[in-house]
């Protein structure tokens, strides 16, 4: 029974994925007499948290209640009063918290103050997935940065384009549907400046109904050569739009791009070829509090993020074609000198998505 309604309330956890950052997306069950009495899950902005919408929809049918929460409850005062309190203002009996929240104002603080007023409290249920489904919250906690995962499409043989730069299109229309679903679980969707300026993609989640759910859109671009006709640009009042730049990019072209909208991400370290430190990008990105972004960029972009470490998740589609070696690779160069030093990943999920393959890995380490 424990595991059946904490795999609901994992599920009802994840419809807020790319929408409640800062926060942590959760869920929670209330569950009396066997019967669900109220669902929840943290709302789009971070705020009510799951736990407070569960509550409010099961009224009195709360008290005596077992609470599934997919995430430890928080126990500190923010915008709102803490969901500790919520839980046992309402008489809820028992709590089963999948995982302890490791943010230090919560970080098993909300577990004892629920057993300090008498409710039952199971934990450990459904702990995996409520790790991965909170990966990015998790990450930007210990490290200061978002989940950074990367998402590419390729044929056979790891090709992402024809010699000439034909890519469209490599896969075919049920997993194009399916990468923008995926931009509609990611705070972010980020690409560099050479894939912005000759693609001109637009980045955002054009599925029926989920418009609302483009996430914001990144830019690498450390010289600001990103021209103001570019979609991004031009649509950067209706859809957030954010370039990491380096901190002395010129002022003429920076205020130009803000007067269009444009919100700018100044950093001041500065890696290979005068660009912006990838990990030091990564760490403004979650100081302004993103927790989830997904990589679209070609090739050097990709190798970038490979050779640094920063990736933690691939998103592999692909095709049933093969290009040949005067294609375009996945990669730029590694600059490996053994097999040792590749970065590796395993395999968490396969899926046929229409004639197409799309594989999901997690870094390994």
């Amino acid at each position: 029974m424990d595991a059946r309604f904490m795999d609901a309330a994992l599920g009802l956890a994840q419809r807020g994925l790319g929408r409640v950052w800062p926060n942590p997306s959760v869920g929670c069950v209330l569950v009396a007499g066997g019967r669900v009495v109220g669902r929840g899950w943290t709302q789009p902005g971070g705020r009510p948290h799951g736990e407070t919408e569960a509550l409010r929809r099961a009224g009195e049918a709360a008290r005596g209640a077992t609470a599934y929460v997919s995430l430890e409850p928080c126990n500190h005062w923010g915008k709102t009063p803490p969901c500790t309190e919520a839980l046992i203002g309402a008489g809820v009996s028992r709590a089963v918290v999948a995982l302890e929240d490791p943010d230090p104002r919560v970080s098993g603080g909300g577990l004892a103050r629920l057993r300090a007023a008498g409710i039952d409290v199971v934990t450990g249920v459904g702990a995996s997935v409520a790790a991965e489904t909170n990966a990015g919250f998790f990450l930007r906690i210990r490290e200061g940065r978002p989940l950074v995962a990367l998402k590419t499409a390729t044929t056979l043989d790891g090709r992402i384009a024809t010699a000439s730069g034909e890519s469209r299109w490599i896969t075919g229309e049920a997993a194009r549907a399916r990468a923008h679903a995926l931009r509609a679980t990611y705070d972010a969707v980020l690409v560099g400046s050479e894939t912005a300026v000759v693609d001109d993609p637009d980045l955002t989640c054009r599925l029926p109904g989920l418009e609302d759910r483009s996430p914001v859109r990144v830019v690498l671009d450390s010289g600001l050569r990103i021209p103001l006709t570019a979609r991004v640009v031009r649509t950067a009042t209706d859809v957030p739009t954010w370039i990491v730049c380096r901190a002395d990019a010129d002022p003429a072209r920076a205020a130009a791009l803000e007067s269009a909208g444009v919100r700018l991400v100044r950093v001041a370290e500065v890696g290979a070829g005068g660009r912006p430190d990838l990990a030091a990008a990564l760490g403004a990105l979650g100081a302004l509090g993103l927790t989830r972004v997904l990589v679209e960029g070609g090739g050097i972009i990709g190798a970038a993020l490979l050779s640094a470490g920063l990736v933690d998740r691939l998103y592999w589609f692909r095709a049933a074609m093969v290009i040949g070696g005067d294609g375009r690779p996945v990669s730029g160069p590694l600059g490996l000198g053994s097999l040792a030093a590749a970065p590796r990943f395993r395999r968490l999920a396969v899926e046929t998505v229409g004639d197409d393959a799309l594989e999901t890995f997690a870094r390994q380490g």
